[in-house]
């Protein structure tokens, strides 16, 4: 039978009705890395004991307790730990690390019995928004192998969007998700900060970083979530999702489109004729969109480039040659740090480094920091306001299509990609990238969703209703 474009749920089915077997589910992804990953360089690594897994997962079928999960192919951001499987967050530093346990995220799918097929590339250390960043590599759009796939996280969605996963794992601190989804043509999703542990997790930015599903369907996306989100006591950032309420005043649904943010410069054309169309397939399902006004999100992108530097020069303070990782020698211990940095980071690493060593440094802490912390607040209270008069805000995910891999040489451009994603991280709230069309030359495009913190099922639910998806 044909295999090619299943979703999580089909495959569910057709796996506990023994219409496919694990092994042929499995070889048929391995199939298509075989083919594919060469171009698109999508994977670090696959695992050798993919089969064996396979097998194993069979076993649960066969006797009878197979879960949501259970021989389900999923590929893993190189940031995320596996027990003694290589995790080098695509840094030469990280080369030849390998875990020595479980993230938490891991430890739970296990118990589902997934089959993990491998690591994906990314952006070094989750710093980028076009997989351009790797020591390893750029990784390609499918879509338009010149073209960049987005990122952090891009190798997860190339694998979803090149059908070399069924779903995958990623990592989101201002947009690594929900860009390269968008880029991609898949779902990428963001949940609420701190319904997902972030233990096994290597850290980014802490009060930003959110691991979230990649997959072809909403209803993929939910059940992936699902299985890893709940409180840990590994992580004392993690919270318990409450039990999940209904949309407010159906059949009254509103959505709240900012449609001042669309007035600003750099926003492509395709894009806002794609958002039109967008905000007119809601209202075809009954939505009402409302125009509202967030008076300070035109910072967003200033506070994130302080917030996100800051909390990275502190995370990386632990790669120093002395730890874990590569080790350089030097006559001294500064310059075994000065020859393994050097040597182990690559350039937009150093860059945020000494960006967030700056901001923290004593004269600039209370100019930059303390000030970008305040503005935080004040865009937080912002959105406590909106959402107290809509259910969900309607924004583009990306200001344009995905660009030409080299196109975008000054960091700066590549930073304001950003701009409509990095808001959900500062605030803290959940939020999803739909696929919503393509440009005349077929490349995908995505619309954002955001809703209240806590609040995944309303994201669920109209993502589901505007891709005419069966719950």
């Amino acid at each position: 039978m044909k295999i090619e474009n299943l979703t999580i749920k089909k495959a569910r089915e057709l796996l506990d009705k023994k219409e496919i077997s694990t092994k042929e589910l499995i070889e048929y992804y391995l199939k298509n890395i075989e083919a594919k990953n060469k171009d698109l360089n999508a994977y670090l690594e696959v695992y050798e004991d993919v089969l064996g897994q396979a097998e194993e997962a069979q076993k649960i079928i066969d006797s009878g307790n197979a879960k949501d999960l259970t021989g389900i192919p999923l590929a893993i951001k190189d940031n995320i730990l596996i027990k003694g499987r290589k995790a080098s967050a695509a840094s030469k530093i990280l080369e030849n690390y390998t875990a020595t346990y479980d993230a938490t995220v891991i430890e739970k799918l296990k118990k589902e019995g997934v089959v993990f097929l491998g690591r994906t590339n990314m952006d070094e250390f989750a710093m980028g928004g076009s997989t351009e960043n790797s020591s390893f590599g750029v990784t390609k759009n499918p879509h338009d192998t010149a073209r960049v796939a987005g990122g952090s996280s891009g190798g997860s969605a190339v694998a979803v969007a090149a059908d070399m996963a069924l779903g995958a794992l990623g990592s989101d601190t201002g947009g690594s998700v929900r860009e390269p989804a968008s880029f991609c043509g898949v779902i990428g999703f963001k949940p609420t900060y701190g319904v997902v542990s972030r233990y096994g997790l290597m850290a980014m930015g802490s009060s930003l970083d959110c691991i979230g599903p990649i997959a072809k369907t909403v209803g993929d996306t939910e059940i992936i979530f699902d299985n890893i989100k709940g409180k840990d006591k590994m992580d004392s950032t993690s919270i318990t999702p409450p039990t999940p309420l209904t949309l407010r005043g159906e059949p009254n649904k509103k959505i709240g489109v900012p449609y001042h943010i669309l007035d600003q410069g750099g926003i492509s054309p395709e894009v806002k004729k794609n958002f039109e169309e967008s905000i007119k397939k809601m209202q075809d399902l009954g939505y009402e969109i409302q125009d509202i006004k967030l008076e300070n999100i035109d910072k967003s992108l200033a506070v994130y480039y302080i917030i996100m530097p800051a909390e990275v020069s502190s995370n990386m303070a632990r790669f120093d040659g002395v730890k874990y990782g590569l080790r350089e020698e030097g006559a001294n211990l500064l310059e075994v740090y000065k020859n393994t940095r050097g040597l182990g980071f690559g350039k937009e690493v150093r860059r945020r480094i000494i960006l967030g060593t700056y901001v923290l440094s004593s004269g600039y802490y209370d100019a930059y920091y303390a000030k970008a912390m305040s503005a935080r607040e004040v865009l937080r209270d912002e959105f406590k306001k909106a959402f107290e008069q809509v259910d969900a805000i309607l924004t583009p995910t990306t200001p344009a299509p995905a660009w030409k891999i080299g196109e975008k040489s000054n960091p700066l451009e590549a930073y304001l990609a950003d701009i409509f994603t990095v808001t959900a991280n500062i605030v803290g709230v959940p939020a999803i990238s739909l696929p919503s069309g393509f440009t005349p030359n077929n490349l995908p495009l995505g619309v954002q969703l955001m809703a209240p913190h806590m609040r995944e099922d309303i994201l669920f639910k109209i993502g589901k209703s505007f891709l005419k998806e069966n719950s």
